[in-house]
């Protein structure tokens, strides 16, 4: 049995330069795992089986599914597997979780069924089912450009606490699409704000939270919506910042202190929030 564990994501950046012709939109992020973690557990079987924890996960509906058999296909491989899904990222959150078992599955199925892939091999399979899952073969932090497919490891950010909220809002189902949608062209960028991160980074300086952006925020916290104000609800708790989670609707916020983190995690669940702490993560585990 391997045991491989699927890490959530955050974009410390994500900027839409512009609509492709292919329909997708170009994009620049930097993108960082933090300790919030799925586990899958592989075991070789004779047929393919899901299992889970998480009574909303529909394995037909997942990319997990996607992942397996695409690797059957492109390998031709007759082996089966047993592969038990325990959630702990929230489903439909902006924290990455499909896209991150999806890679799990690449890298653990990889090395059950003894198919020698190498990375660049994994990553064109990646490609193919979506657009985060080439950074979850990386993990750590993460310059991502194109769609999301071409992914350039970076100097790992400082260790850093993260406070996040997962708002009781309706999961709205091909959210990320309706976001894409709902730009206009002023929340367009040119990719200098990523690229501002990039420099701090490979030069080492001090990461600050004023480095963080998050174009979806024109749209998710516009207005009156329920977004801006659970963000108002969490600065007047003590949070220096809030930033949204890729496509949301959970919130975040980095600190570098750790006991600010947890006097602000423990304010948040005393308003009964959905809240997490977690903290950054320098890469992806091997699979054990």
């Amino acid at each position: 049995m391997l045991t491989v564990l699927a890490p959530a994501k955050l974009n410390l950046t994500l900027e839409v330069l512009a609509k492709r012709r292919d329909g997708f939109h170009e994009v620049r992020s930097v993108i960082q795992t933090i300790n919030l973690c799925d586990s899958l557990r592989l075991q070789l079987s004779q047929n393919i089986e899901f299992k889970s924890d998480a009574p909303n996960w529909i394995p037909g509906e997942s990319l997990v599914a996607k992942a397996t058999s695409l690797l059957q296909e492109v390998t031709g491989s007759t082996k089966g597997a047993t592969i038990e899904v325990s959630k702990r990222i929230p489903l439909v959150s902006g924290l990455g979780g499909d896209s991150s078992n999806a890679a799990a599955i690449l890298r653990g199925l990889n090395k059950l069924w003894e198919l020698g892939l190498s990375l660049n091999e994994l990553l064109e399979l990646a490609a193919k089912l979506g657009s985060d899952v080439a950074f979850f073969l990386y993990g750590g932090t993460a310059l991502v450009k194109g769609r999301g497919e071409m992914v350039t490891p970076l100097p790992p950010l400082p260790r850093m606490w993260v406070v996040l909220v997962v708002p009781n809002t309706p999961r709205l189902p091909r959210k990320t699409e309706q976001l894409y949608a709902g730009l206009k062209v002023n929340h367009y960028t040119d990719g200098r704000i990523t690229e501002r991160l990039v420099e701090e980074l490979r030069k080492g300086r001090e990461f600050t939270p004023s480095l963080l952006f998050n174009t979806f925020e024109n749209i998710t916290f516009a207005g009156s919506s329920e977004l801006r104000v659970y963000k108002g609800h969490i600065i007047k708790m003590g949070a220096t910042n809030v930033h949204l989670a890729g496509s949301g609707p959970t919130l975040f916020s980095m600190v570098k202190d750790k006991a600010q983190a947890e006097d602000l995690y423990i304010r948040c669940q005393q308003q009964n929030l959905e809240t997490y702490l977690t903290e950054t993560l320098a890469g992806i585990e091997e699979v054990e």
